[in-house]
């Protein structure tokens, strides 16, 4: 798929560049990014390099990988970093983590609302999967108000530091946001709302 850039009242998404290595370097240095998400220990430039000037491009050429960097306006400071994995034929994965210094300020949910319509409406996706970690209250938050549905626990449903772990998981489907979907949906009768 050829790289987009997404835009919203407040933000700018777009494909990782390799001047964004400082910056995604700088914030992975925090330990919450560390405890949740599978960044190398320890985090170190080249780690950050590798990821924005050959992980990224690949991701996007090989359409294995879609990943944005979130930023505060064209030319304003990163705020996130969010990915699109295609996970079969109809479903896609969404990961995601923020920069300390700019979380709470909705941003997160902002870009994941703006890349869920894209994955609908651009990328074939009929259902976004969201997981995480139990215990990532703050993911989970962001995912919730997004308006993902939390289905519950996988049990040893994900793999971290060679340990397989608990998470939750949930996902939001297009008609969620009042998008057509391209394929029918037809809802037990119990998991209707």
């Amino acid at each position: 798929m050829e790289p987009i850039t997404l835009t919203t009242d407040r933000l700018v998404l777009r494909p990782h560049t390799p001047g964004d290595a400082a910056e995604v370097h700088a914030a992975c240095q925090d330990p919450e990014i560390q405890r949740w998400i599978p960044v190398p220990l320890p985090y170190r430039p080249e780690d950050a390099r590798a990821f924005v000037a050959e992980s990224v491009p690949r991701g996007w050429r090989e359409d294995s990988e879609y990943n944005f960097a979130v930023r505060l306006g064209a030319d304003g400071p990163l705020v996130a970093t969010l990915g699109v994995v295609p996970r079969g034929a109809h479903a896609h994965e969404v990961g995601y983590w923020a920069v300390a210094g700019h979380r709470g300020n909705g941003y997160m949910t902002e870009a994941l609302l703006a890349v869920a319509r894209w994955a609908f409406t651009e990328a074939g996706c009929v259902r976004l999967v969201w997981r995480a970690g139990v215990g990532n209250t703050a993911s989970r938050a962001v995912a919730e108000k997004a308006g993902f549905v939390v289905e519950g626990v996988q049990r040893a449903g994900m793999e971290h530091r060679d340990t397989l772990r608990d998470c939750w998981a949930g996902a939001l489907l297009p008609s969620d946001l009042g998008l057509p979907s391209r394929l029918a949906y037809l809802p037990a009768v119990s998991a209707r709302r």
